[in-house]
């Protein structure tokens, strides 16, 4: 079973080995919810309500996400700084402190989704017509908690050790399940909304499985939970953990905050119509974003472990190589939305008034992204590296002191009305990602120079 060798291999190749698997893996992965957006925006009669309705799950699906993360990606740095450094015991330590964590964690966030659906939804901005779809969809989605968490937050530990092909595995076995439950559940037995949710819990199933099988049988450094005698001494390594995972937990808790706020002057200033767009423009976001977060997570291992290893000069060409790779794919997606912007749209619903308004509120969204590729940088080298505080920091600030002000600010101060909405985030993108990124530049680099000298 061929490994990617962080330490010695060419650093280009290693990061390009371990993304291109993991761009898959991601693209794969992002067809768990966008397939199922597609799929119900096309029942008959009902399509643009029903998706409208989905999306306003979202949030949830996101806090989910973020759960396993905090654990998932919060955990693999640390086990990858502690291979470099060649502790690999307290590595393993490490991977079995987040999978105990992940696993339970899991089970509280299904109790309290099971018993508080219906308020959170509201909370989320459905009206009682929106309702009658997101309530079923959500009830039936909670069930897959568990097997979700455990796919999402265990993977990042199977790149890690640089299984990146059986990582990029683990998620096509479910993406391709849901690609094919999708139609036969809502079309062929008739289930719509419901039947969506219940193909997407089976293939999360099928993903967790085949995870749990290799971690816990093929993998060099293999997982279990923490036995009770472990458990004092784990205590430190949660902390570690958790502390670290914060910055990315924040960064997709508050991407579910804002969608609740969106959501809710979104329906104040343009009605239902436009959460349907949201959940649109929502979708193509995500789908231009999965390459950028495959390269940030192909190149994290690798600034993580050349860092533990003090290897400065393999640090710095990861960062700049990811940097380059990353620039490069936002530049060509970025023409695409700007001239191309309906073909994007129609591979998400083919409603002609939807796709009207969805045009220039697409337009508006994604006017500065490239500026986003500021942050995305900044934040993966801060985890990668360690640094906690700054990659805490840069993730509340672009969220919730920028776009959250800026969505109520624009549309109700200003009278921009749902352009307000959609052009916060580009607004955001400059400031905060033009800050995270100078303030990375300015704090690592200097540090890198200190370590080739002490070397």
């Amino acid at each position: 079973m061929k490994r990617i060798d962080f330490e010695n291999g060419s650093v280009t190749q290693n990061i390009f080995a371990a993304a291109l698997p993991m761009l898959v893996a991601q693209i794969l992965n992002l067809l768990y919810n966008i397939v199922d957006r597609i799929y119900i925006a096309r029942i008959p009669h009902i399509g643009t309500a029903a998706l409208g309705a989905v999306g306003l799950c979202f949030p949830l699906v996101v806090i989910i996400t973020a759960f396993a993360n905090l654990f998932g990606s919060g955990g693999a740095p640390l086990f990858s700084i502690s291979r470099g450094q060649k502790k690999n015991k307290q590595a393993v330590h490490i991977m079995n402190t987040s999978f105990t964590m992940v696993c339970f964690s899991a089970v509280v966030l299904m109790l309290i989704g099971l018993l508080f659906a219906r308020p959170l939804l509201v909370l989320f901005g459905a009206s009682k017509d929106a309702l009658v779809y997101a309530f079923p969809y959500m009830m039936i989605y909670l069930i897959g908690t568990l097997p979700s968490m455990i796919a999402i937050g265990m993977n990042p530990f199977i790149n890690a050790q640089g299984y990146s092909t059986i990582g990029m595995f683990s998620v096509a076995i479910g993406a391709v399940a849901n690609l094919l439950l999708d139609p036969f559940f809502i079309f062929v037995l008739g289930f719509g909304v419901r039947g969506a949710a219940i193909a997407t819990v089976i293939s999360q199933c099928l993903s967790a499985s085949f995870v749990l099988f290799f971690l816990t049988k093929k993998a060099e450094l293999k997982v279990r939970f923490l036995h009770k005698d472990e458990l004092s001494e784990s205590f430190g390594y949660a902390k570690n953990i958790i502390s670290l995972g914060t910055a990315g937990f924040i960064m997709q808790l508050t991407n579910g905050l804002v969608s609740i706020v969106c959501n809710n002057v979104l329906s104040v200033t343009g009605g239902d119509i436009y959460i349907s767009v949201m959940t649109i423009v929502s979708s193509v976001r995500q789908l231009v974003e999965t390459p950028i977060y495959a390269m940030n997570e192909g190149g994290s291992p690798i600034l993580s472990y050349n860092y533990g290893a003090r290897r400065p000069a393999r640090v710095r060409k990861a960062m700049i190589v990811m940097s380059a790779m990353i620039l490069c794919y936002t530049a060509v997606m970025w023409s695409v939305i700007i001239f191309a912007p309906g073909a994007l749209i129609r591979v998400f619903s083919s409603d002609p008034s939807l796709v009207k308004d969805s045009v220039p509120a697409l337009n508006q969204y994604f006017a500065a992204f490239i500026f986003m590729d500021l942050q995305y940088i900044g934040q993966t080298v801060f985890k990668s590296l360690n640094k906690k505080k700054h990659a805490i920091f840069f993730s509340l600030l672009r969220k919730v002191f920028i776009v959250i002000p800026l969505t109520y600010f624009m549309p109700y101060v200003l009278h921009m009305g749902t352009s307000g909405v959609f052009l916060a985030e580009p607004v955001s993108n400059v400031i905060g990602g033009g800050f995270c990124f100078i303030t990375m530049l300015c704090t690592v680099l200097p540090e890198l120079r200190r370590m080739d000298n002490c070397d």
